[in-house]
């Protein structure tokens, strides 16, 4: 009878844990939601047709073109949505979704997919992760908990195109090369374009985080580092960005450019992009996780 009586306790706390803990990941999921509302960012044009539009704290990115505009990560949608209009552009000229990882790069890419009916390009191993709305199999506990329970998931967008690496996306005269860049997470993808800014033409980096987070990982994640940190080496970069706004200066450089002569030599940033990739390098030398 006791073992009987501890068996029906158990079966009555998973039942309330099962009915509960949605509810309160989606109260949690509300509370994140309000405090990103917090956190908009003045979009600005950072050089040639290339301008920023995601927030204080995580980056997105507007390539405009003749035919087309290409938006790159979807920091966060409402934001994102209300900066490339402050900035004049209608939201159906973006016909291309770039998304740089599973994550910080996808969450929320089905509302920006539904209102601008752009088509949304993952590399095939963030694809799965991104259609099954982030449920990425590398999250480690208690992130594996939380997303059983819908935190860390979002609505899953409709995947267009999966592309490999070196692969090009091209739109009109805008060529967007895929550099896959995994160590973060196994889809993890850089990317490389040129930009024309009067007579120069520029070098453009969007490289991907390159932390090990805590919350997942997987086999052979080191060794993957060790072959971005040689990959992104080789791309000649006169201006860079990642996905983190405060990793390479977001609000500094812009600042900087409100003032400038010339705004785009704030932006100009070869060394940083070199200590960017060093650090990171450092850190797994340390084994530092995030």
């Amino acid at each position: 009878m006791r073992r009987h009586g501890w068996h029906t306790a158990l079966l009555v706390v998973a039942a309330l844990v099962a009915v509960g803990a949605p509810i309160l990941f989606r109260g949690w999921r509300a509370s994140i939601d309000r405090n990103r509302l917090l956190q908009a960012a003045e979009p600005f044009r950072i050089a040639g047709n290339l301008y920023y539009v995601g927030n204080n704290n995580t980056s997105a990115f507007l390539l405009t073109g003749p035919d087309g505009d290409i938006l790159i990560d979807s920091s966060y949608p409402p934001l994102t949505m209300a900066s490339i209009a402050r900035l004049g552009v209608d939201i159906h000229a973006i016909k291309v979704l770039a998304a740089s990882d599973a994550h910080n790069g996808a969450d929320g890419m089905a509302d920006l997919q539904k209102a601008s009916e752009g088509a949304l390009w993952a590399s095939e191993t963030s694809a799965s992760v991104i259609a099954a709305g982030g449920n990425d199999p590398d999250f480690r506990q208690p992130l594996k908990l939380f997303s059983t329970f819908g935190a860390m998931r979002y609505p899953p967008p409709r995947v267009d195109h999966r592309f490999r690496d070196g692969d090009v996306i091209r739109l009109g005269p805008l060529a967007l090369t895929a550099h896959l860049t995994p160590g973060d997470t196994r889809g993890c993808t850089s990317w490389s374009f040129p930009v024309r800014d009067g007579t120069r033409v520029l070098n453009v980096v969007i490289a991907c985080s390159l932390s090990r987070s805590g919350g997942w990982r997987y086999a052979g994640q080191d060794a993957d580092l060790q072959r971005s940190f040689r990959v992104l080496r080789s791309l000649p970069a006169d201006i860079w960005a990642t996905s983190n706004s405060r990793a390479w200066g977001r609000y500094r450089k812009y600042a900087a450019s409100v003032d400038a002569k010339n705004p785009v030599e704030a932006f100009i940033d070869p060394a940083g992009y070199r200590a960017y990739v060093d650090d990171a390098e450092d850190e797994l030398r340390r084994d530092v996780v995030h």
